[in-house]
Protein backbone atom coordinates (compact mmCIF):
# COMPACT_ATOMS: atom_id res chain seq x y z
CA UNK A 1 0.00 0.00 0.00
CA UNK A 2 1.62 3.30 -1.06
CA UNK A 3 2.38 5.68 1.78
CA UNK A 4 1.05 8.64 -0.18
CA UNK A 5 -2.68 8.46 -0.89
CA UNK A 6 -3.89 9.05 -4.40
CA UNK A 7 -5.62 12.40 -4.88
CA UNK A 8 -8.56 12.55 -7.27
CA UNK A 9 -9.16 16.20 -8.18
CA UNK A 10 -12.50 17.14 -9.71
CA UNK A 11 -13.64 20.15 -11.64
CA UNK A 12 -16.97 21.40 -10.29
CA UNK A 13 -19.33 22.96 -12.84
CA UNK A 14 -20.28 20.38 -15.45
CA UNK A 15 -18.23 17.66 -13.76
CA UNK A 16 -19.46 17.15 -10.20
CA UNK A 17 -22.64 19.17 -10.41
CA UNK A 18 -24.99 20.27 -13.16
CA UNK A 19 -24.93 23.95 -12.24
CA UNK A 20 -26.14 25.30 -15.58
CA UNK A 21 -29.77 25.94 -14.54
CA UNK A 22 -28.92 28.31 -11.69
CA UNK A 23 -25.99 29.97 -13.46
CA UNK A 24 -28.01 30.66 -16.58
CA UNK A 25 -31.11 31.78 -14.70
CA UNK A 26 -28.86 34.32 -13.00
CA UNK A 27 -27.35 35.37 -16.32
CA UNK A 28 -30.88 35.99 -17.64
CA UNK A 29 -31.54 38.31 -14.68
CA UNK A 30 -28.35 40.27 -15.37
CA UNK A 31 -29.05 40.54 -19.09
CA UNK A 32 -32.56 41.83 -18.32
CA UNK A 33 -31.09 44.48 -16.03
CA UNK A 34 -28.74 45.47 -18.87
CA UNK A 35 -31.70 45.76 -21.24
CA UNK A 36 -31.34 42.52 -23.19
CA UNK A 37 -33.65 39.52 -23.63
CA UNK A 38 -32.53 36.03 -22.54
CA UNK A 39 -30.17 34.21 -24.88
CA UNK A 40 -30.80 30.65 -26.11
CA UNK A 41 -29.74 28.10 -23.52
CA UNK A 42 -27.92 26.02 -26.12
CA UNK A 43 -25.63 29.04 -26.60
CA UNK A 44 -25.18 30.19 -23.00
CA UNK A 45 -24.59 26.67 -21.69
CA UNK A 46 -21.33 26.62 -23.64
CA UNK A 47 -20.26 29.88 -21.97
CA UNK A 48 -19.86 28.18 -18.58
CA UNK A 49 -16.49 26.98 -17.34
CA UNK A 50 -14.13 29.94 -17.10
CA UNK A 51 -15.71 31.53 -14.01
CA UNK A 52 -18.55 33.93 -13.31
CA UNK A 53 -16.83 37.04 -14.65
CA UNK A 54 -16.19 35.36 -17.99
CA UNK A 55 -19.79 34.13 -18.11
CA UNK A 56 -21.15 37.65 -17.60
CA UNK A 57 -18.75 39.07 -20.18
CA UNK A 58 -19.59 36.38 -22.72
CA UNK A 59 -23.30 36.87 -22.13
CA UNK A 60 -23.14 40.63 -22.62
CA UNK A 61 -21.02 40.24 -25.74
CA UNK A 62 -23.39 37.68 -27.25
CA UNK A 63 -26.30 40.00 -26.50
CA UNK A 64 -24.53 42.85 -28.29
CA UNK A 65 -24.22 44.96 -25.15
CA UNK A 66 -21.12 47.06 -24.51
CA UNK A 67 -20.69 48.64 -21.08
CA UNK A 68 -17.94 50.63 -19.41
CA UNK A 69 -15.82 49.09 -16.65
CA UNK A 70 -17.79 50.53 -13.68
CA UNK A 71 -21.08 49.31 -15.14
CA UNK A 72 -19.64 45.89 -15.82
CA UNK A 73 -18.37 45.67 -12.25
CA UNK A 74 -21.85 46.49 -10.93
CA UNK A 75 -23.46 43.86 -13.15
CA UNK A 76 -20.85 41.32 -12.08
CA UNK A 77 -21.47 42.02 -8.40
CA UNK A 78 -25.22 41.70 -9.00
CA UNK A 79 -24.57 38.37 -10.67
CA UNK A 80 -22.58 37.11 -7.66
CA UNK A 81 -25.21 38.29 -5.18
CA UNK A 82 -28.14 36.78 -7.06
CA UNK A 83 -26.33 33.55 -7.82
CA UNK A 84 -25.24 33.05 -4.21
CA UNK A 85 -28.87 33.32 -3.13
CA UNK A 86 -30.07 30.84 -5.76
CA UNK A 87 -26.96 28.66 -6.05
CA UNK A 88 -28.67 25.33 -5.39
CA UNK A 89 -32.25 25.98 -6.49
CA UNK A 90 -31.92 23.52 -9.37
CA UNK A 91 -28.25 22.45 -9.38
CA UNK A 92 -27.75 18.76 -8.61
CA UNK A 93 -24.91 16.20 -8.68
CA UNK A 94 -24.67 14.20 -11.88
CA UNK A 95 -26.11 10.66 -11.83
CA UNK A 96 -23.90 8.10 -10.13
CA UNK A 97 -21.57 10.66 -8.57
CA UNK A 98 -22.34 9.97 -4.91
CA UNK A 99 -21.82 6.22 -5.24
CA UNK A 100 -18.56 6.80 -7.13
CA UNK A 101 -17.26 9.17 -4.44
CA UNK A 102 -18.19 6.65 -1.75
CA UNK A 103 -16.27 3.92 -3.58
CA UNK A 104 -13.18 6.07 -4.13
CA UNK A 105 -13.13 7.10 -0.46
CA UNK A 106 -13.58 3.47 0.62
CA UNK A 107 -10.49 2.60 -1.41
CA UNK A 108 -8.48 5.17 0.53
CA UNK A 109 -8.28 7.86 -2.10
CA UNK A 110 -8.40 11.54 -1.16
CA UNK A 111 -10.92 13.69 -3.01
CA UNK A 112 -10.42 17.34 -3.92
CA UNK A 113 -12.05 20.07 -5.98
CA UNK A 114 -10.06 22.21 -8.42
CA UNK A 115 -12.37 24.72 -10.09
CA UNK A 116 -12.35 28.14 -11.71
CA UNK A 117 -15.47 28.98 -9.70
CA UNK A 118 -14.71 31.39 -6.86
CA UNK A 119 -13.87 29.48 -3.69
CA UNK A 120 -16.67 30.92 -1.55
CA UNK A 121 -19.26 30.07 -4.20
CA UNK A 122 -17.80 26.58 -4.59
CA UNK A 123 -18.01 25.97 -0.87
CA UNK A 124 -21.51 27.44 -0.67
CA UNK A 125 -22.76 25.19 -3.47
CA UNK A 126 -21.19 22.05 -2.04
CA UNK A 127 -22.46 22.94 1.44
CA UNK A 128 -26.01 23.35 0.16
CA UNK A 129 -25.79 19.98 -1.58
CA UNK A 130 -24.27 18.26 1.45
CA UNK A 131 -21.06 17.41 -0.40
CA UNK A 132 -18.38 19.62 1.17
CA UNK A 133 -17.21 17.14 3.78
CA UNK A 134 -16.34 14.61 1.09
CA UNK A 135 -13.47 16.79 -0.16
CA UNK A 136 -10.19 17.37 1.63
CA UNK A 137 -9.60 20.55 -0.36
CA UNK A 138 -11.88 22.91 -2.28
CA UNK A 139 -9.67 25.16 -4.39
CA UNK A 140 -11.35 27.89 -6.42
CA UNK A 141 -10.18 30.45 -8.94
CA UNK A 142 -9.04 32.77 -6.14
CA UNK A 143 -7.49 30.19 -3.78
CA UNK A 144 -4.04 30.53 -5.34
CA UNK A 145 -2.42 33.38 -7.31
CA UNK A 146 -3.09 31.34 -10.46
CA UNK A 147 -5.98 29.31 -11.80
CA UNK A 148 -6.66 26.67 -14.48
CA UNK A 149 -5.20 26.01 -17.00
CA UNK A 150 -2.09 26.97 -15.01
CA UNK A 151 -0.66 23.70 -13.68
CA UNK A 152 0.06 25.31 -10.32
CA UNK A 153 -3.65 25.49 -9.54
CA UNK A 154 -3.97 21.72 -9.82
CA UNK A 155 -0.58 20.96 -8.28
CA UNK A 156 -1.34 23.27 -5.34
CA UNK A 157 -4.67 21.54 -4.81
CA UNK A 158 -2.98 18.13 -4.76
CA UNK A 159 -0.31 19.33 -2.35
CA UNK A 160 -2.89 20.79 0.04
CA UNK A 161 -4.71 17.46 -0.04
CA UNK A 162 -1.56 15.72 1.15
CA UNK A 163 -0.80 14.04 -2.14
CA UNK A 164 1.82 14.17 -4.85
CA UNK A 165 1.66 14.65 -8.59
CA UNK A 166 2.83 11.10 -9.31
CA UNK A 167 -0.29 9.68 -7.60
CA UNK A 168 -3.03 12.03 -8.75
CA UNK A 169 -5.77 12.15 -11.36
CA UNK A 170 -7.87 15.01 -12.71
CA UNK A 171 -11.54 14.56 -13.60
CA UNK A 172 -13.10 17.24 -15.80
CA UNK A 173 -15.42 18.11 -18.65
CA UNK A 174 -13.63 20.79 -20.64
CA UNK A 175 -10.61 21.67 -22.71
CA UNK A 176 -9.42 23.79 -19.79
CA UNK A 177 -9.42 20.75 -17.50
CA UNK A 178 -7.55 18.62 -20.01
CA UNK A 179 -4.97 21.35 -20.65
CA UNK A 180 -4.49 21.88 -16.92
CA UNK A 181 -3.83 18.19 -16.37
CA UNK A 182 -1.45 17.98 -19.30
CA UNK A 183 0.42 21.05 -18.05
CA UNK A 184 0.78 19.31 -14.69
CA UNK A 185 1.65 15.98 -16.36
CA UNK A 186 -1.24 14.27 -14.58
CA UNK A 187 -3.71 11.81 -16.16
CA UNK A 188 -7.16 13.21 -16.86
CA UNK A 189 -10.54 11.48 -17.08
CA UNK A 190 -13.13 13.29 -19.18
CA UNK A 191 -16.88 13.17 -18.59
CA UNK A 192 -19.24 14.06 -21.48
CA UNK A 193 -22.12 15.76 -19.66
CA UNK A 194 -20.51 19.13 -19.01
CA UNK A 195 -20.27 22.47 -20.78
CA UNK A 196 -17.99 22.57 -23.78
CA UNK A 197 -18.25 23.39 -27.47
CA UNK A 198 -15.75 20.64 -28.29
CA UNK A 199 -17.19 17.11 -28.13
CA UNK A 200 -15.85 15.24 -25.11
CA UNK A 201 -14.16 12.57 -27.21
CA UNK A 202 -12.15 15.28 -28.99
CA UNK A 203 -10.78 16.94 -25.84
CA UNK A 204 -7.70 14.72 -25.65
CA UNK A 205 -8.21 13.21 -22.21
CA UNK A 206 -6.60 9.93 -21.23
CA UNK A 207 -9.96 8.21 -20.77
CA UNK A 208 -13.57 9.17 -21.49
CA UNK A 209 -16.28 7.71 -19.25
CA UNK A 210 -19.96 7.98 -20.09
CA UNK A 211 -21.25 7.51 -16.53
CA UNK A 212 -19.85 7.78 -13.02
CA UNK A 213 -20.33 4.07 -12.43
CA UNK A 214 -17.14 3.66 -14.51
CA UNK A 215 -15.08 6.08 -12.45
CA UNK A 216 -13.67 3.83 -9.68
CA UNK A 217 -12.37 1.14 -12.04
CA UNK A 218 -10.99 3.79 -14.41
CA UNK A 219 -9.16 5.49 -11.55
CA UNK A 220 -7.56 2.21 -10.50
CA UNK A 221 -6.51 1.47 -14.07
CA UNK A 222 -4.81 4.84 -14.47
CA UNK A 223 -3.10 4.63 -11.10
CA UNK A 224 -1.74 1.21 -11.94
CA UNK A 225 -0.02 2.66 -15.03
CA UNK A 226 1.84 5.27 -13.02
CA UNK A 227 2.37 8.88 -14.02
Amino acid sequence: MPSTPAVIAFDLDGTLVDTAPDLLDTLDVILAEAGAPPLPREDTRRMIGAGAKALVNRGLTAAGISVDAPTFDKLYERFLDHYATHIADSSRPFPGLIAALDELSARGHVLAVCTNKLEYLSRLLLDRLGLSERFAVIAGADTFPVYKPDARHLLGTIERAGGSADRAIMVGDSATDVLTAKNARIPVIVVPFGYTETPAHELGGDVLIEHYDRLPVTVESLLSRGR
